[in-house]
């Protein structure tokens, strides 16, 4: 499922709650430019999966079609399908990866990226003797994840652990540079490949 059909799905499903008040509002929501958003609206408009009507202020007001009912619900199956098949995936690929690191000794692992992966890892690493000691993200430190409070990258040196595992979903290399920067050994980081 590509950004383009993940965007239309989210775009509707705002329709058909009524939610959409103007198109800024949409991208904010959406976190794309008023222009995509603008270009979204027509196109799918012009293909018959909502009407646009005017309302008093210079407003528009969005009315899901049939036809747009149809095409959410065949995006929300897509959307069901690749998230399954991405949880089957991880957890095969965690799986794995658990099994060398518990073979290779390892007891203490520390988390990068309180993210939806690092949910899927959390849970494949129950059926370990692994031990998760924090959660690390910079962009969420602070916030509580799985039970722990999520630390700031400056705080690894003061961790115990035998390795970091990169749960991030964006931005690997940059991670891997800041955890170095931090004073983390590079031989510490593992990936899911």
């Amino acid at each position: 499922m590509d950004h383009n059909d993940i965007r239309t799905l989210k775009l509707l499903e705002e329709i058909e709650e009524n939610h959409v008040q103007s198109q800024r509002e949409l991208a904010k929501k959406l976190d794309i430019s008023l222009g995509l958003v603008n270009s979204f609206i027509k196109r799918l408009a012009h293909k018959g999966f909502f009407k646009i009507t005017t309302i008093p202020k210079n407003r528009v007001k969005y009315i899901l079609t049939p036809e747009g009912a149809v095409e959410k619900t065949r995006l929300t199956y897509k959307y069901i399908q690749h998230s399954y098949r991405f949880y089957k995936d991880a957890r095969y690929k965690l799986r794995k990866l658990f099994q060398k690191l518990e073979a290779e000794g390892v007891s203490l692992i520390v988390f990068y990226g309180a993210s939806d992966l690092a949910e899927i890892a959390y849970i494949s690493l129950q059926e370990t003797s692994i031990e998760m000691v924090a959660v690390v993200d910079m962009l969420n430190a602070g916030k509580q994840f799985l039970g722990y409070s999520v630390l700031d990258p400056v705080f690894l040196s003061s961790l115990s652990f035998d390795r970091i595992l990169i749960t991030a979903i964006d931005s690997r290399e940059q991670i891997i540079d800041g955890i170095i920067e931090n004073g983390a050994s590079a031989i510490k980081i593992v990936t899911i490949e």
